[in-house]
């Protein structure tokens, strides 16, 4: 098999994979996330290793989230154009690339938050009556969404994975919450805010394709033994998406805990405040995403009704 290597497509790095079964795209977290080749390699070499093409998503920073998953979605679309065309030059096999539903997501941290909204971009395209969007982030941010949604690809179908997911607000990207608050305020933070996100994913028939990994020690996203969702991303998101059959298990570690590189025995991400270094027999998180995959692509969506009720708009498309 062809050694593991990345190369630059599009505004991604994509290693291909000579017989794939699937395509795997990848963000990170706020800063980690735009090192992704480097900061997650061992991660994404191991779903490579499990026959997977990789995609991973570097992103720009910005406070508009919603304007990050629109991007995302149409870098998905330019490379549903060129991997089977890398893949027939380099004499790969090519027929997973032409099926929407063989694609899948994998996020970290932040990364996990714009791949809800990817999810929620999703309803929003196919039920344009559905009035909670603009209960939930006003009637001026729906137009705007809808209009840039009009001939966008959805991830319909497509499994999702969150890893330590930080549904994160604009206090946690501002560490003076004094200037936080103020740029909220003025309407120059974070959007849409964790409140408004968290609404929509509650209120949202999707979400059920999909897994989360969390740690137990993890003060970033949390874990499920905390005793407040209200602080909690981890916790909010395990209570609410029991009923969509949430696929869930949470590992020992801290938040980065995904991150880092192959170093002899040791999985290494020189980082004092996390694990530094660990042995990689120690480390289950690549095997868990992995038979998380597993599991979400072998199972069938059980939500009649929201399929009944999307066919009319399945149909148009």
């Amino acid at each position: 098999m062809k050694p593991f290597t990345f190369q630059p497509v599009s505004f991604s790095w994509v290693a291909l994979h000579p017989q794939p079964k699937g395509v795997i795209q990848f963000i990170g977290g706020a800063f980690f996330g735009s090192l992704p080749t480097l900061c997650y390699r061992y991660l994404l070499r191991e779903l490579y290793d499990a026959g997977y093409t990789i995609v991973a998503m570097p992103f720009r920073f910005s406070f508009r989230h919603w304007g990050i998953a629109l991007s995302l979605l149409e870098e998905q679309r330019r490379l549903q154009t060129y991997l089977p065309q890398l893949a027939a030059q380099a004499g790969y096999e090519t027929g997973v690339y032409d099926q929407s539903d063989r694609y899948a997501w994998l996020g970290h941290s932040l990364g996990c938050k714009y791949i809800a909204l990817l999810e929620l971009l999703c309803g929003v395209e196919l039920n344009p009556t559905d009035t909670t969007l603009d209960e939930v982030i006003g009637v001026r941010n729906a137009e705007w969404l809808r209009d840039r949604l009009a001939t966008a690809p959805t991830i319909w179908n497509q499994p999702t994975q969150l890893l330590a997911p930080d549904i994160s607000d604009t206090t946690n990207a501002v560490p003076v919450k004094a200037l936080a608050h103020l740029l909220d305020r003025l309407g120059l933070g974070v959007q849409p805010t964790r409140q408004q996100t968290l609404d929509l994913i509650d209120r949202s028939r999707l979400f059920n394709l999909t897994a989360m990994v969390s740690f137990t020690r993890d003060t970033v996203a949390g874990s499920i033994k905390d005793s407040h969702p209200a602080t909690s991303d981890v916790l909010w998101l395990y209570q609410h998406l029991q009923t969509k059959q949430l696929v869930h298990a949470e590992l020992g570690g801290k938040h980065l805990e995904p991150l880092g590189v192959e170093v002899g025995p040791w999985l290494v991400d020189l980082n004092l405040l996390d694990k530094f270094a660990k042995r990689l027999t120690d480390w289950a998180t690549g095997e868990t995403v992995l038979t998380f995959f597993h599991q979400l692509q072998h199972r069938e969506i059980e939500s009649e009704n929201v399929l009944e009720d999307l066919k009319p708009a399945l149909v148009e498309r």
